[in-house]
């Protein structure tokens, strides 16, 4: 996936030269010294620098509007979000990036990070930030940003800050020069949706599958979902196994580990092969048990561990996620096959299990029956087996042979 090839040769140090020069220089001259070519980057909406190959006039000049936009603000807001606009479409322009390598603090991890997630992934993205130890969910979110906290500020060298700084150039260095070597790989790729409690499911496809495309797991936690769906819309999937469809139990019941209201949107807009079934829809999730809701509190609850608390879905809940799911696939222009496995949803959906309840696992099959429209294109299929049964894997992978072609050419120029 990644797009830094023979073409991608220097290291892009990019921050406030205004206010943060000192450690910008260290850490470029760090990298070069390893032997990695770096372009200075200034994204100081206030700043004069002159010392850098890009100076924060030249990145304003990027934006759409022209220089004026950015550097015309009076209001420092106003200011970082044009800069953000800005110096997203300077990174954009540009065909020497082997890597990006920020500092900042609230204002500058908010201007850099964005134009970071425009990269390809696998271009090294290592972003210095005072926010790191808290929520960086804002700032990575579905792309491969590795955050590191710097512990002081960034606000002058220290004996801390040089070591950690100088960890922070050498990793960068350390990702350009022994980057892993480009392997090609013809199998077409599916997107695979997993949780802990399906992944007997999901390995025992995986592994039936793997000679002939290449399995990319997805872990279904509200992230993973999106994460998926972002590569179906770069059109680097060339189906989906969902056998995890969590997310949408979180959606609709206010659990943690939601996707969003666009969850299965990316897929219809594609038209891709969808083989998947209902896999832990018997949960929505939360983290430790005191953070559960107060009107969920007299519900079945399990302790996942001591961070995820689990509570189990109704009847009439999953009537709901059934209806939700059916009427987003029935959109779908492409094969879809649903499958329903009759005997539990996830490992703890079982006999002898804290959530096994056929009758509200029933309540679900009959909603996606009555709402799901069949043709030869959408089928819905019961299972007589667990989710977590062999037979029930092998029946996924005769469903994925059937629509998803081993051939990649066959896909060529969907």
């Amino acid at each position: 996936m990644s797009q830094a090839g023979n073409a991608a040769r220097c290291a892009y140090v990019v921050g406030t030269f205004d206010t943060k020069a000192a450690e910008l220089h260290y850490v470029s001259d760090l990298i070069r010294a390893a032997g990695v070519p770096t372009v200075r980057v200034d994204v100081g909406t206030r700043s004069a620098a002159s010392d850098v190959e890009v100076t924060a006039q030249a990145v304003a000049g990027c934006h759409p509007r022209g220089a004026a936009e950015v550097l015309r603000c009076t209001d420092r807001g106003e200011a970082v979000t044009a800069m953000t606009v800005a110096l997203k479409a300077f990174i954009a322009s540009r065909r020497d990036v082997a890597a990006v390598i920020g500092l900042g603090g609230s204002g500058g991890t908010a201007i850099i990070a964005p134009a970071m997630r425009a990269l390809p992934l696998g271009v090294p993205k290592l972003m210095v930030s005072t926010l790191a130890s808290g929520n960086t969910a804002p700032y990575v979110d579905v792309s491969d940003i590795m955050m590191l906290f710097p512990v002081t500020d960034i606000a002058g060298l220290n004996r801390l800050s040089r070591q950690v700084l100088g960890n922070a150039a050498h990793a960068i260095a350390g990702m350009v020069l022994r980057s892993p070597p480009t392997v090609a790989d013809l199998r077409p790729a599916l997107g695979v949706t997993m949780f802990g409690v399906t992944t007997p499911c999901v390995q025992a496809v995986t592994a039936a599958l793997v000679d002939d495309f290449d399995c990319q797991v997805f872990h279904a936690t509200g992230v993973g979902g999106r994460a998926m769906e972002a590569l179906v819309d770069a059109d680097l999937l060339r189906g989906i196994v969902d056998i995890t469809t969590t997310e949408a139990a979180d959606y609709l019941c206010g659990g943690v580990c939601s996707a969003g209201s666009e969850r299965f949107d990316a897929i219809v807009r594609s038209g891709l092969p969808w083989v998947g079934s209902c896999g832990a829809l018997d949960m929505v999730n939360f983290w430790a048990l005191e953070t559960v809701p107060e009107r969920y509190r007299a519900r079945l609850l399990h302790s996942h561990n001591a961070n995820v608390t689990l509570m189990r879905t109704t009847a009439e809940e999953l009537r709901l996620v059934g209806r939700w799911i059916a009427n987003k696939l029935n959109a779908s222009p492409g094969p879809i096959r649903w499958l329903l496995p009759e005997g539990g949803l996830s490992a703890i959906d079982a006999p002898g299990q804290v959530f096994f309840d056929p009758e509200a696992d029933a309540a679900l099959f009959a909603a996606i029956e009555d709402s799901f429209v069949t043709s030869d294109r959408h089928q819905l299929i019961r299972v007589p087996h667990h989710i977590n049964d062999p037979a029930f894997a092998q029946i996924v992978v005769e469903h994925v042979r059937e629509v998803v072609p081993a051939d990649p050419q066959a896909h060529a120029g969907r």
